[in-house]
C-alpha cells in the first residue's frame, strides 16, 4: 500500500471538516487557563479547529522545569564523542541531525528514552536522568488530566477512558529533549533564512506535551495549509494533538502539522513528552463520538502495529492514510 503524503489527502479532509476557520494568526491560538470552570470545554474547542493549544496555570514547579533544561544544556555542551557514547544499552539515547531512519534531517541534536519505566539514575550522567525522574512523572500527570478534561468534554462515560492507557503498567511513552543550536557564523554571515531544525510532521502518540525555552521556531499548520509561528513562553505547555486522538475522536480531532525553524540568535530547548498506549492496546473510536449510524473513519489497530508502519514513512507522510476506510 503507498503511503499517501498530508497534502494529498486534505481536500478529501477539508469536505468532511466544515467548521475550519478561513484565516488565523498566531493571536488566535487557543490559551487554555487550567485553573477556569471552563478548561475542559475550551481544550475540546481547541483541538477541533486546531488540534493544539496552549497551556497556564499549570501545576508543574518551575523549579523542576529549570533544573532539568540546566541539566540538558550541560549534556548538550559536552564533546561529540562523549554524547555519541550515550546511545543504547546506555539509557540515555542521543542523535544528531538524522531526525529519522529513512533520510530526514535537522539542524538538531537530541536525547530520546523510554519514560516508562523511567531509566536509573546512574553513570556519567546520574545528574541529569535524576532531573528526568523528577520531571516526568509531573507531565504525565499532567497528562492524564488533559485527556480526562477532553472525555468529558466529549461525554464519555468514563472519565478514564483515555488517561488509563497513559498510566497503565505497560504504556508506550517517551520522553525527548530537541537542541537546536544558533545557526554557525558562516550561516549567519550569508543571511540564511528559515534554517529547518526539525521538518513537518504530526506526532503519532495519544497527545504530546510540551515546553521550551524563551526562543521562537515552533510552527503549526492549519487546515487551510498556512503556517503559524507560535510564540515563546517558557513559562507554559503546549498540547499537540497526536494521531492515536485523531482516531479515537474519529477525526473529530486532527493531529496537528507542526516543524522547528532554527534561528540565528539564541539556541532553543524544548522538552517533550509523548503520551502512548500500551502497544497491545486497539485503537478505535470512543463509542461516545459515534453519532447515530456513523462509521469509524478508520480500520482498527493495535499501537504497535501503526508504530510499525509509522517507522518505515517519511516525517511529512500521511501515515494515518494507510488505516483509513
Amino acid at each position: 500500500m503507498v503511503v499517501l503524503s498530508q497534502p494529498a489527502l486534505e481536500l478529501d479532509h477539508n469536505s468532511l471538516l466544515r467548521t475550519c476557520r478561513a484565516t488565523a494568526s498566531s493571536a488566535d491560538i487557543p490559551e487554555i487557563d487550567l485553573s477556569h470552570a471552563d478548561a475542559k470545554s475550551r481544550i475540546v474547542k481547541a483541538f477541533e479547529e486546531f488540534g493544539f493549544c496552549k497551556l497556564i496555570n499549570h501545576t508543574i514547579p518551575m523549579d523542576s522545569i529549570t533544573k532539568l533544561e540546566q541539566e540538558a544544556l550541560c549534556f548538550f555542551k559536552l564533546p561529540q564523542s562523549e554524547k555519541e557514547k550515550s546511545l543504547p544499552p546506555d539509557p540515555l539515547g542521543y542523535g544528531s541531525k538524522n531526525i529519522g531512519p529513512n533520510g530526514d534531517e535537522g539542524w538538531i541534536e537530541y536525547f530520546l528514552l523510554n519514560a516508562n519505566p523511567l531509566p536509573i539514575p546512574s553513570g556519567n550522567h546520574q545528574s541529569l536522568l535524576a532531573a528526568v525522574n523528577e520531571y516526568v512523572p509531573a507531565v504525565k500527570k499532567l497528562g492524564s488530566e488533559i485527556v480526562e478534561l477532553i472525555t468529558e468534554g466529549l461525554n464519555v462515560k468514563a472519565r478514564n477512558a483515555v488517561s488509563r492507557l497513559l498510566n497503565d503498567e505497560k504504556s508506550d511513552s517517551c520522553f525527548r529533549v530537541n537542541h537546536y543550536p544558533p545557526w554557525p557564523e558562516e550561516g549567519a554571515a550569508m543571511g540564511a533564512r528559515n534554517l529547518l531544525g526539525f521538518g513537518e510532521h504530526t506526532d503519532p502518540h495519544i497527545i504530546s506535551l510540551l515546553r521550551s525555552n524563551n526562543s521562537a521556531g515552533l510552527q503549526i499548520r492549519l487546515r487551510d495549509g498556512a503556517w503559524v509561528a507560535v510564540p515563546a513562553d517558557e513559562a507554559a505547555f503546549f498540547v499537540n494533538v497526536g494521531d492515536a486522538l485523531q482516531v479515537m475522536s474519529n477525526g473529530r480531532f486532527r493531529s496537528v502539522v507542526h516543524k522547528v525553524v532554527a534561528g540565528a540568535a539564541k539556541e532553543r530547548v524544548s522538552m517533550i513528552y509523548f503520551a502512548g498506549p500500551p502497544p497491545s492496546e486497539r485503537i478505535a473510536p470512543l463509542p461516545e463520538v459515534l453519532g447515530d449510524g456513523e462509521e469509524s473513519l478508520y480500520k482498527e489497530f493495535t499501537w504497535w502495529e501503526y508504530k510499525t508502519a509509522a517507522y518505515k514513512t517519511r516525517l511529512a507522510d500521511y501515515r494515518l492514510g494507510l488505516f483509513e476506510k
